[in-house]
């Protein structure tokens, strides 16, 4: 499995979101920047308060310019309910076969699914990575910090 580093190509995939809606990521990439983050479980402590913390900072992100997903292997379904219940304000994509989260080379945390998150630029590169599995709310913060210092040194 590749590890996807700082620079790399984003692998191009397509899938299902919470809604049944296709979702293909060359859809977005020339438009904005894509924050997409890889979660092991709906409805797992970890990683409903991952989910809350990109909802809550969900205005930040469309501030920056950025669209945020959440990626793991859970169904349609699942996700649907987990957005639901958690009133998520952004994508949920299915991937059953775990083929994108391989793509991306996100390591496996003991025998759990691994947790990281990558923003991809509008010239479809990683631009930024973050894995932490156990502070899933570092993730949304640790993006935001990026993003900011980003839009920082390109005023500069």
């Amino acid at each position: 499995m590749k590890i996807l580093e700082i620079g790399d190509n984003v692998p191009k995939f397509t899938l299902l979101d919470q809604n049944g809606k296709t979702f293909n990521i060359e859809d977005h990439l020339k438009y904005q920047k894509v924050v997409i983050y890889f979660y092991p479980k709906d409805e797992s402590a970890v990683c409903t308060a991952e989910a809350c913390a990109f909802r809550d900072s969900f205005a930040d992100f469309v501030e920056k310019g950025a669209l945020v997903i959440g990626i793991n292997d859970g169904s349609v379904e699942s996700h649907k309910k987990f957005a639901e219940k958690n009133r998520l304000t952004f994508s949920l994509l299915s991937d059953t076969g775990n083929a994108v989260r391989e793509a991306f080379g996100v390591k496996p945390w003991l025998f759990l699914k691994g947790r990281e998150t990558f923003v991809i630029g509008t010239d479809g590169k990683v631009a930024f990575k973050f894995r932490a599995f156990l502070n899933g709310e570092a993730h949304s913060q640790n993006v935001l910090d990026f993003l900011s210092s980003e839009l920082v040194e390109a005023d500069a």
